[in-house]
């Protein structure tokens, strides 16, 4: 059992009612947040307080709590998914803070990221994305093949795993000062376009999924790299360049 002595904090949290509303920051203050929980659970603690109170409880997005799905998506003293590389908001630990620490928490701000409610936002954009484009439906009718018959080098076959562990968290938009989803958009790209099972719709998946983006209201990409530097599974800006140069040549043919 942990001996960590509890810390004393205060909470800046966006609190809007509905996607309608206006919303605003409000002040919580929590004490006795052991440094060994993590992030969500020091929220679950502020929202037990808050309805032992009578209060509304704070709304954040969250599900598998293993750094997997992405949901847990928050925007904390200015950096998605707060400090820390390479993980996500309940990968965090009450240990990155100390006592007496003020910690802003915000949800993702982004035109194409429309608040539901509180610190929970709409990120259908993304499915729509990847309905756009993002998968394999060519029809083999009898002729299908065992995957592991088709030969892939290793080094594409890395690159194509790198790219697919993109679990669309959104933090890349969070990061960019542009709200571009270039890199979500990149990996499910570069996840096909490596592999010789998504050669065949290439160049209608990347000018289908770059469009959907471009409708749904993401910014273009602003090409400083704030993006990879935030994203939990470090998705390489490789992965732009390699959208770039499919979408150039689908264009020209």
């Amino acid at each position: 059992m942990s001996t960590s002595k509890g810390m004393n904090l205060t909470l800046k949290i966006w609190r809007q009612k509905n996607a309608n509303a206006k919303g605003q920051i409000e002040t919580y203050q929590l004490s006795d947040v052991s440094p060994d929980s993590s992030f969500l659970e020091m929220l679950d603690m502020l929202n037990d307080k808050l309805i032992n109170e009578g209060n509304s409880p704070v709304a954040f997005d969250h599900d598998c709590r293993e750094g997997i799905c992405g949901a847990c998506s928050l925007h904390i003293n200015g950096e998605p998914h707060g400090p820390g590389r390479r993980i996500t908001t309940c990968q965090l630990h009450m240990r990155s803070f100390k006592d007496g620490d003020t910690i802003y928490i915000e949800p993702f701000r982004a035109k194409a990221f429309p608040v539901i409610k509180d610190l929970v936002v709409d990120r259908e954009s993304f499915d729509r994305i990847q309905h756009a484009g993002g998968y394999v439906s060519v029809n083999t009718s009898g002729n299908t093949v065992d995957a592991n018959a088709i030969p892939v080098d290793k080094e594409s076959a890395d690159k194509a795993f790198d790219a697919a562990t993109c679990i669309g968290c959104g933090a890349c938009v969070a990061a960019c000062k542009n709200a571009s989803a270039s890199l979500f958009v990149a990996a499910k790209v570069s996840q096909y376009a490596l592999l010789p099972q998504g050669q065949i719709e290439a160049k209608n998946r990347v000018l289908n999924m770059v469009k959907q983006a471009e409708e749904e209201g993401f910014g273009p990409c602003s090409n400083t790299g704030a993006c990879e530097v935030e994203c939990p599974k470090g998705i390489s800006l490789e992965n732009i360049a390699r959208m770039n140069r499919e979408f150039f040549s689908a264009s020209l043919k």
